[in-house]
């Protein structure tokens, strides 16, 4: 260790205050740290929520995962890994935590599901009057349409929508830069005019 003498027993080294110089560069580098974390949170927590949100989860459990992400992230640069691509790294990462959300809600409703009782399927799941009403024509073909498409291109659009390059949709997402290529032209061509 800096600054402990050598003639201490190993005991008395590893329980030996930190000299006074390193406890500040360790408050430095966390505070470095600290504005990384808080810059990537004001450039990224929305376009990660609507991401999420994307992803099946509603508005709270959007909210929760994305501070898991940056919590995450905190930790991730705490013990110093790579910084390449945070912010394909963020997407993975809210990614893999909101499936694992999502996993977890789909457990849950099975459970209560397989304990309720046959009045609760004729539970009518169309939207409300509201709901409907407030929908216009175009925004439901666009849902259909982006509905429609397979997950991956699904998820590469909505990337891309959040204005990534597909190299960074790439690295969020895990697949080679051709397979988002691909994924966005089919995505395209289903999407087609209005």
């Amino acid at each position: 260790m800096l600054g402990v003498p050598a003639n201490l027993s190993i005991a008395e080294r590893t329980y030996a205050p930190m000299p006074e110089a390193v406890l500040a560069d360790d408050r430095v580098a966390s505070a470095d740290i600290e504005q990384d974390v808080l810059r990537l949170f004001d450039d990224y927590r929305r376009p990660l929520q609507r991401y999420v949100a994307s992803l099946g989860l509603n508005a709270q459990e959007s909210e929760d995962v994305v501070q898991d992400v940056f919590l995450a992230l905190f930790r991730h640069l705490q013990l110093d890994r790579s910084r390449s691509n945070l912010p394909g790294w963020l997407f993975r990462v809210a990614r893999n935590l909101a499936l694992r959300q999502r996993r977890r809600q789909q457990r849950h409703w099975w459970s209560l599901r397989m304990d309720a009782a046959p009045a609760d399927d004729r539970i009518d799941p169309a939207a409300n009057p509201e709901e409907r009403l407030a929908d216009t024509e175009q925004r439901l073909h666009w849902q259909r349409v982006i509905g429609a498409l397979p997950e991956r291109d699904r998820r590469c659009l909505l990337l891309r929508a959040e204005g990534f390059k597909y190299r960074d949709i790439a690295a969020a997402l895990g697949v080679s830069l051709g397979a988002v290529a691909k994924s966005m032209a089919r995505a395209l061509t289903r999407l087609g005019p209005a």
